[in-house]
């Protein structure tokens, strides 16, 4: 939606509220989905947030399930235990997991508490897996018929029974000891003869997944075989819920932002930018920032090293920040591509080699087209009188260029490589962020671009 088609809209929605017309507000977000009754309810305060939820009746939890995390932990500090009740018992169960998961245990065990028996048993089963797993974001809600009805018995139970499924675009078959059969998708059924056996449909091969199935691999099954839904069953088969693709999708945003923070060297957030305190943002920046910081704090060692051949030939200097600044620069490039590549699985650990020959050649060619950019750049500047590089300036410009070409290609190869070696020691090479790379790259840097002046300017500014 627009900016001027929101405002129109929270416009609309202040003068129903004014005017106290319930019953219109009431119409208005009956024909409305709950995501956009919880994304209207974010441009109000929390004195409307009450009103919008009672005048979603029985949709209450549906759309309390889309509200940011701050606003529903406000909304069960304020809620009366009759709102708790309804709100718990009236969301999906695995929306309802992952909010009781970021709550204090004390708390969420307290909410588990106010449910049905049947419900409490669920909620504490989702609770127990790890969060990195299939079972903490399965729902137990899915449409399950026997393996030996025909497809008009099938269609029947599924119409006594259906009603308030995650999905129905895929029918479970579960045996008598609630072990998976097969999977189905309706539309199949619907097209098959009244009389045939639902085991005798013929149906793509079924995609099952394990209870304790970590998240990337289960994100991966969703993206190979194109479904919309997967089982989700434990050691002996026994089937325990389904997995929908909206949640992965959830999961897949969550842990793309987590990769995309590390790798700007920031701790990651478990709550909105916008919901962390001034001091909970500092700690999770200060880390890495420091960590950072002592390690360019050995730029300046590096420096005091090469004092001597600053003093000798102060023209060097001028060039420092050029060369530190692209071998960083290629550093991060290499490795923002190899994580992702890793990330997609398009490559493996074993390709570690084929990638370093790889950026070894491109580090070699993209520095000596920089080099030889830079060394054209100090001619003409000499020669037009825009620069006095002294007497030496081709010396000086052949060093850049020398420098350069071998410090991009130590960037692009330190870069490709330190996610390989992370995945290999079991680290998330997301860690490896690309600030980090820099500053490697900024001290191994200085020490190419002297060593290699020391050897060209020997005998000339050395």
């Amino acid at each position: 939606m627009s900016k001027a088609a929101q405002g129109k809209a929270n416009h609309e929605w202040e003068g129903l509220l004014q005017n106290r017309r319930w019953y219109a507000m009431r119409r208005k977000v009956a024909s409305m989905h709950p995501a956009d009754v919880a994304e209207q309810m974010a441009y109000f305060g929390p004195q409307e947030e009450g009103l919008f939820l009672r005048l979603a009746g029985p949709r209450k939890g549906e759309v309390f399930a889309y509200l940011k995390p701050k606003q529903q932990q406000r909304i069960l500090r304020n809620a009366v235990p009759e709102q708790l009740d309804a709100l718990m018992s009236q969301m999906p169960p695995d929306d309802r997991t992952r909010l009781l998961g970021k709550l204090p245990k004390a708390v969420a065990h307290a909410l588990l508490g106010r449910l049905p028996a049947s419900e409490m048993k669920h909620g504490l089963a989702l609770l127990s897996y790890p969060e990195n797993s299939a079972g903490r974001y399965m729902t137990p809600n899915f449409a399950a018929i026997s393996p030996h009805l025909t497809a008009a018995e099938a269609l029947a139970e599924i119409r006594r029974t259906g009603r308030g499924k995650e999905t129905l675009n895929v029918i479970y078959l579960v045996d008598e000891e609630g072990r998976l059969v097969e999977d189905l998708k309706l539309g199949s059924l619907v097209l098959a003869a009244p009389e045939t056996k639902v085991t005798d449909i013929p149906d793509p091969g079924m995609v099952g997944l394990l209870d304790t199935t970590p998240v990337e691999e289960v994100m991966r099954a969703f993206e190979k075989y194109d479904r919309v839904a997967l089982p989700v069953m434990d050691a002996s088969r026994r089937m325990l819920g389904i997995l929908t693709i909206d949640d992965i999708v959830d999961v897949a945003e969550a842990k793309n932002t987590s990769d995309i923070q590390r790798m700007g060297a920031v701790e990651a957030l478990d709550l909105p930018y916008a919901d962390y305190g001034f001091w909970a943002m500092v700690r999770k920046r200060g880390g890495w920032l420091a960590v950072l910081f002592l390690g360019e704090m050995l730029t300046a060692t590096a420096m005091g090293h090469y004092e001597k051949e600053i003093a000798h030939a102060v023209v060097l200097a001028l060039f420092v920040p050029l060369i530190i600044s692209t071998g960083g620069n290629s550093g991060s490039q290499a490795t923002s591509l190899i994580i992702r590549a890793l990330a997609l699985q398009e490559l493996k650990l074993h390709d570690w080699f084929r990638v370093l020959r790889r950026e070894v050649a491109s580090g070699l060619a993209l520095g000596g087209a920089l080099g030889a950019i830079g060394f054209t750049r100090i001619i003409l500047w000499q020669r037009m009188g825009l620069g006095n590089y002294g007497e030496h300036y081709f010396l000086v410009a052949l060093t850049v260029w020398v420098s350069l070409a071998g410090v991009v290609t130590f960037g692009t190869l330190s870069g490709s490589m330190l996610p390989f070696v992370l995945r290999r020691f079991g680290f998330d090479p997301a860690t490896s962020s690309a600030p980090f790379v820099a500053t490697l790259v900024d001290v191994t840097g200085l020490i190419i671009y002297f060593q290699v002046a020391s050897v060209i300017l020997r005998g000339a500014l050395l």
